[in-house]
């Protein structure tokens, strides 16, 4: 008996994860955001944002090519001063090869140009449906009936036109906040190059790119849901997000440097590198979606679907009535019934008289 108690209240006892999730409400939070993300299935969504963004990159390089043939056609001193290049660099026949590959891929920039377009627009579609969906789950928005093909595809456009501006006016405030520009800006007005100055770009260029990551990933977490969500509810998690961001790009830098050194690493490293860079981005902003969506001022009552109407169902059961045949067996069998009660009944009348 002593035994079996105890054990039934070593069983009752919580556990360390219940017990620090009471004790810490921010380690509970990280672990509601996990749960969320795992029943989201955030780890297959970062998988197919990561395949459709290495897929649109192939029709971007098209899209670059393109607009690279018309700048130089444009500008034939640029073009034969590079063709120059290519033959001092590479002599023989195969330089020769190079400069006429590059001439043909010039005259076709055109075709070249359209094909890409068509191609990085649909990949992109693909990318950015991929990513709304994913976002929505996160929340766990509860949404009706899904609006047509033509609707969903034009605000998937919408989404995606927004989001490519967003991430250019990122990325060229980077590069104006990136500390080679300061340091440019410095020796162009004259001031001496120090230690502690260069500290103090780096400490710069760093703040001023977790300020544009920060803003880049509130956006994409309010504004690309199916449904938008308010700023307020996203900025601590846009913020989060950055935070994490800055500090993988600083360990992906060191991989690229360390990986990059062999010929096999040169080949292969920055497209492996490219691959897991997108999909822990991806995990990065799904999980602080999550992170977001299961913050107090977030939670809201599961929505209980009703039970589905009964269904009642009349039972007739039909039973076969008497044949002719019989009908005239009973009636022969009762008329003999009746006979012989008579009879019976006559007998007995003659022996009390």
């Amino acid at each position: 008996m002593t035994d079996s108690a105890g054990s039934e209240q070593d069983s009752a006892k919580p556990g360390i994860l219940d017990r620090l999730r009471a004790r810490m409400p921010w380690f509970d939070h990280v672990m509601r955001a996990q749960q969320r993300y795992t029943d989201s299935k955030g780890d297959f969504y970062a998988a197919g944002i990561t395949y459709f963004t290495i897929f649109a990159l192939f029709p971007l390089l098209m899209v670059g090519f393109s607009v690279g043939g018309f700048v130089l056609a444009n500008q034939p001193d640029l073009l034969n001063e590079i063709e120059d290049k290519v033959r001092a660099a590479v002599s023989g026949d195969l330089g020769s090869q190079l400069v006429e590959l590059m001439d043909s891929a010039i005259n076709s920039r055109t075709s070249v140009g359209v094909i890409g377009l068509a191609t990085a627009a649909w990949a992109g579609l693909g990318w950015m449906a991929n990513l709304r969906e994913a976002l929505s789950q996160m929340w766990g928005l509860y949404r009706g009936e899904p609006p047509g093909f033509l609707r969903t595809k034009l605000s998937d456009l919408l989404a995606l036109v927004s989001a490519f501006l967003a991430i250019t006016v990122t990325i060229g405030l980077t590069v104006v906040g990136s500390s080679s520009v300061m340091e440019d800006v410095l020796n162009w007005l004259g001031l001496q190059d120090s230690t502690m100055l260069s500290a103090l770009l780096r400490a710069a260029s760093l703040l001023v790119s977790l300020f544009v990551s920060w803003f880049l990933f509130t956006w994409m977490i309010a504004r690309l849901p199916r449904e938008s969500i308010t700023f307020r509810s996203s900025v601590r998690a846009g913020l989060f997000a950055a935070v994490g961001f800055e500090v993988f790009k600083q360990v992906a830098s060191i991989y690229l440097r360390s990986v990059v050194t062999g010929p096999a690493g040169a080949t292969f490293g920055p497209v492996l590198g490219l691959m897991v860079f997108a999909y822990i981005t991806a995990r990065l902003v799904l999980f602080a979606t999550a992170w977001a969506a299961t913050s107090k001022e977030n939670q809201r009552e599961e929505i209980v679907a009703p039970p589905p109407p009964a269904l009642i169902n009349n039972r007739v059961v039909t039973r076969p009535g008497l044949g002719p045949e019989q009908a005239v067996v009973a009636a022969a069998v009762g008329a003999f019934g009746a006979l012989s009660l008579s009879r019976l009944l006559r007998r007995d009348e003659g022996r009390r008289r």
